[in-house]
């Protein structure tokens, strides 16, 4: 039997199976337990304390759309090919905890339940389908207005006009899930987090002055840091709690000589560099008013894309550095001989004049802007990047021309780690 927790206003359905109302930013789906076919579970044989062997991936998947509901239709109808492409790959991969990104909001977790039902679960061309006991969904800032001119296109409606770019709420949000016991009860969430608490935060200048900022005071008290969300997610594997940190930066371009989307995306990548050091992180107050970031023992694995690149693109000061240099991150695969790769990525080479090598890329347009990055105690034994070449049958899959895609833009990124 499968069961689902709605949003706050399924209160009575929560109580009525005993389940207590622990968070009021996210949706929680369970589906049966580890056990059943489909779950793909990495564990040695022996006793109790054999390490338990898992895959952990991301993948912007682009399953957004213009028209709020839209997504929704196409799935619970099972008319999307997009999605169908999504999936295959997902099942080719086989990851046990996965971020879908640009995965766009829906509130009653229809959207959610359909495509794990009708396409996670069920096989894409011979590939095996995959149960996802576990589902986090919280909610996002774009689309959701502030009734302020923030673009300055001269309205206060539009999708730049929002907490974070989009055309109706939930636009290109994210969902992760598990086959391990996701610990939603001590999730935070840093969704309502205000752009101006963070010290010395790069706020935009209004270049047609000489020291004035782009946004008001007005602005200021308003709008949030986070584009779309900011969350650590616990999860449980074997004897030990890892947690997800999970965001998705606003694209550093769209913008003018101002440069917001730009320094919004280094300060959105900066809120984890900051969580990951206790001393920085006094700032950071989570949406339940409780402040400070993670302690030093505590593991970690960052996900998402995050939108810039460590030596090309437009990233504002090669934000990313930000994690990969961070003492606390895994050396071998954000810089190292772990760093996910792939053939067609280094047969792609769209950028002649780009300084990082191709085969690192995760973007059709030649970036690496998607990371799994865990925390320097984990252990990874391997790591990739879901791009076959274009003469391999998987290669349809992707079939990215720079106009249209037959699954995402994004190519799926994941590492092998083993959990003691």
């Amino acid at each position: 039997m499968q069961h689902g927790y709605g949003h706050l206003r399924m209160v009575e359905s929560w109580l009525a199976m005993g389940i207590p109302r622990y968070l009021s930013l996210i949706v929680i789906l369970l589906l049966p337990a580890c056990t059943q076919s489909g779950v793909r579970r990495l564990v040695k044989t022996g006793d109790d304390s054999s390490p338990v062997k898992i895959r952990v991936a991301t993948f912007n998947a682009s399953l957004n759309r213009n028209v709020a509901g839209q997504l929704r239709a196409e799935l619970t109808t099972g008319d999307c090919p997009q999605a169908r492409n999504v999936a295959e790959i997902i099942q080719r991969t086989a990851p046990n905890i996965l971020v879908l990104q640009e995965f766009d909001y829906d509130e009653s977790g229809v959207s959610l339940t359909a495509f794990r039902d009708r396409f996670l679960g069920v096989s894409q061309s011979g590939a095996k389908a995959l149960k996802y006991p576990y589902a986090y969904v919280p909610e996002m800032n774009t689309g959701l207005g502030t009734g302020l001119d923030l673009d300055r296109d001269g309205r206060t409606d539009g999708p730049g006009d929002a907490q974070g770019f989009g055309k109706h709420p939930g636009q290109y949000g994210f969902v992760v899930l598990s086959q391990f016991p996701l610990l939603t009860e001590q999730a935070r969430t840093f969704q309502t987090l205000l752009w101006q608490a963070m010290p010395n935060a790069l706020i935009p200048k209004d270049p047609a002055t000489s020291s004035g900022l782009w946004y008001t005071p007005e602005m200021l008290a308003k709008l949030r840091l986070s584009s779309k969300n900011h969350i650590d997610l616990p999860v449980k594997v074997g004897h030990q709690v890892i947690h997800l940190l999970v965001a998705h930066p606003t694209p550093p371009v769209f913008d003018g000589p101002e440069d917001r989307n730009g320094r919004r995306n280094h300060d959105e990548i900066r809120v984890f560099a900051d969580y990951l050091d206790t001393k920085a992180a006094t700032y950071l107050v989570d949406d339940a008013g409780h402040a400070g970031g993670l302690s030093e023992e505590q593991s970690f694995i960052i996900l998402g894309d995050m939108n810039a690149d460590p030596v090309d693109g437009d990233s504002t000061n090669f934000a990313i550095k930000q994690l990969l240099d961070h003492p606390r991150v895994n050396e071998r695969v954000a810089r190292g001989d772990m760093r996910p790769k792939s053939a067609g990525g280094a047969k792609n080479a769209k950028r002649a004049d780009d300084k990082g090598a191709p085969a690192f890329d995760t973007a059709a347009w030649g970036l690496r802007v998607d990371y799994v990055l865990p925390s320097k105690d984990l252990k990874v034994s391997a790591s990739g990047v879901f791009w076959p070449t274009t003469d391999e049958p998987l290669a349809r899959l992707v079939g990215f021309d720079g106009e249209t895609a037959a699954s995402s833009d994004h190519r799926l990124v994941w590492i092998d780690i083993s959990v003691d």
